[in-house]
Parts: structure tokens; sequence; C-alpha cells
């Protein structure tokens, strides 16, 4: 027998074997293509929209345009006419009058970037067109550094009120576009501002070890035997989570020690960031209980916690930056499609301890969804696995 009819006889051998499993080849041929087309779906077909905030001192008539506008106002507008080649707005504008709700909205990421007019603004403009020495005046960006929405939002800002000046007063740069970082975030180096994302992906990997591991009580008989003692759904699970939260807390103790070892500085208080950890930890264990549920055997599980994985690494802005998917309000606060995913709390928590300085109080509401989402987590393993796999047969 030759080498290529043994290489056939082994494809077709697997072949076969596959198609027994008909339901795990199909996930696996259209896990990549669902998720392109779910990205696509909350893209808006691939046209985003950046928030951008609007501080505006200006009050003086523009020399330019008419209309008794400021020029500061003709910018704004000049800025919010920036569209897609479909028509789609590229900055979605919002005027404020306080700096501090600005930088609030910044710090929660519901704004992509903030630009502050100055008072003096028509009248350097003013000055430049007449040939006189113009005032000191600078429009001022402010942005997290590491949000990746800042930089596309401010280099279309920039780029928008660079062409207006230079249309106006036919000179470059007769006002000052100047940059501040929120926070710390200007002083990050670049591995620092990938190491909250990682550590993130590392602790979700969790989802597979449990997974498997609860598979295999099944697969193994060890759950049907469960059935004739007194243990509950909630005691043989608690005993699995116990066990991987313990390793989840080696597991990140380890990580920010190599992260600080490699230079990694927190801006915040790291023990706070070492409590985000664990309670997206929490939650992967919760998620890998759910998917357990599912699996029946090992095997199964192994492709199956593909799923969950993609979608609190894609979806929760871990990896990928993502828009908001309104549902409702609460309180004044809005609730997005991905506020379900507890990876979502814990990006904006994270980045707000390590690269901002944020305290508990600045990000009490992510804890606070953060843990409910880690016991819904919980509950709802807990209750599948009671209904699918403790009930008497």
């Amino acid at each position: 027998m030759t080498h290529l009819s043994r290489l056939w006889n082994i494809f077709r051998i697997t072949w076969l074997e596959q198609r027994r499993s008909p339901w795990d080849l199909l996930m696996v041929l259209l896990l990549a293509p669902a998720f392109l087309y779910m990205y696509w779906a909350f893209m808006g077909g691939g046209s985003t929209s950046y928030k951008v905030l609007v501080i505006n001192s200006d009050r003086d008539p523009c020399p330019v345009g008419g209309a008794g506008q400021s020029c500061a106002e003709q910018a704004i507008q000049r800025m919010s006419q920036l569209t897609y080649r479909g028509g789609t707005p590229i900055l979605r504008l919002t005027l404020l009058e306080e700096r501090s709700e600005a930088e609030k909205r910044l710090r929660d990421r519901t704004a992509a970037a903030l630009v502050i007019f100055p008072e003096e603004f028509s009248r350097a403009i003013s000055a430049a067109r007449l040939g006189q020495p113009p005032p000191e005046a600078s429009v001022v960006l402010v942005g997290d550094l590491a949000n990746p929405y800042y930089s596309v939002a401010a280099i279309m800002t920039s780029a928008t009120l660079e062409d207006y000046l230079r249309q106006v007063t036919n000179q470059p740069r007769p006002v000052q576009i100047s940059e501040q970082p929120l926070g710390g975030s200007g002083s990050r180096s670049e591995f620092e501002m990938y190491v909250p994302g990682l550590l993130i992906a590392a602790v979700t990997m969790m989802i597979f070890s449990v997974t498997i591991a609860v598979t295999r009580q099944i697969e193994s008989g060890t759950v049907r035997r469960l059935q004739l003692t007194r243990m509950t759904a909630f005691d043989f699970l608690g005993g699995i989570s116990l066990m991987y939260l313990w390793i989840a807390l080696l597991s990140v103790a380890l990580s920010i020690l190599t992260a600080q070892a490699l230079g990694f500085r927190s801006q915040g208080p790291l023990w706070l960031a070492w409590l985000i950890y664990v309670l997206t930890a929490l939650a992967s264990i919760g998620a890998g209980l759910i998917t357990a549920c599912f699996s029946g055997t090992a095997a199964r599980a192994a492709i199956i916690a593909n799923f969950p994985l993609m979608l609190l690494l894609f979806f929760s802005g871990a990896v990928f930056p993502l828009p908001q998917v309104r549902l409702f309000t609460i309180a004044g606060r809005t609730i997005g499609l991905f506020d379900l995913l507890p990876h979502t709390h814990a990006v904006t928590a994270l980045n707000k301890v390590l690269s901002l300085g944020s305290g508990v109080s600045e990000i009490g509401f992510e804890l606070a969804a953060l843990a409910v989402l880690c016991v819904a987590y919980f509950a709802a393993g807990v209750w599948l696995f009671q209904r699918m796999h403790m009930r008497a047969r």
C-alpha cells in the first residue's frame, strides 16, 4: 500500500467518523461566518459614528459667513457635516457646558473625545484675516489615549478644524490645536495599553477548563451516580467552581506580577484591578458551567466552548471596540446590548483603574453590574444543570 492510499484511507475514516457528529462540523464551519455577520450587523454595515463632546466658550461674531454665528459655531457645523459616502455622519456631536460632565462620559467610554473652543477663537481668526498678531488661542482635544475610538475621532476633528481655519484665514494654524490626555493615559507605553486586554483574555480562557471538567464528569457517569446521593447541582458545580476560582486567583496573581516585572504600572489601586479580574474569572466560570450543560462530551465541549469565548472577547470591547446598541435607560444611564456580557463592564472598569487612576466610587456601577452578572451566570448554570443532568431518568 502506497503512502497516498494510506493517506486516503485515513482521510476517509476520519470523514466517516466526523459524519457521526454533523452538528459539531456545522458549528466549526459556521462559527467565523456567524461572527462576521454579527460584527457587520452591529457596526451598521461598516459605518461607525464617533461621539464627540463639544464645549464652546466662543461668543464673538465671526468676520466671515454672517448669520450672527461665532467662528466656533461654524467650525462645529463643519464637523457635523462630515459624513461617509452613504450619508452616515462620521462625528456625532453633543454640546455640553461642564467639563466635569464631559470627562465623566470619556471615562465611561460613552464618548470618544472632547473638543473645547476658547473664547478667543473668533477674535484670533479676525486678527489673522487683518494681518494682525492674533491673541493666544488654542482648541483643546481631550480624550483617553487608550481608547481606540479616540485616535480616529481626534484625527477627523483636527483635520476638519485645520481645513476650516485655512479657508477663513488663508494661513496655516492661526489657532493652535493641542491635546490633553485624560488621566494618566498619556504616560502609558504601548505594552501597558495592551496588558488589561491580555489579562482579560487569559482569564476568559477559564471557560475551556471548566466546561471540559464538568462534561468529563457527565461522560464518565459520575453525575449519574450522584443522583443516588443527596448532593444537589449547587453542591456539585459549586465545588468545581471553587477549585477553578482558586486556580484563577493564582493565575491573576502570577499574571499581574509578571506584568509588573516587565514594566507595567497601574495608575490606580492595584488591589482594585485584582478584584475586577477575580470577578471576571467568576463570570467566565459561570459561562463555562452554562456551556457544559449543552456539551455532553469533552470532545464536543472543546468545540462548543469557542462560542462563549469569542462572544465574551470580541463583543465586550476586550479585543475590538464596538458601538453601543441601546436597549433602555435606567436612572439616566443607557443600558446597551453588550452590557449583558460581564466582560463589557470589566473592560471599562479596568481601563478606569489602570489607565485613568479611578477609585472604587468611580467604578461603582461597573463593579455592581459585574457582581450581579457573575451571580446570574452561575445561577443559570446550576438551574440548567439541575434540569438537564440531575433529574432521575
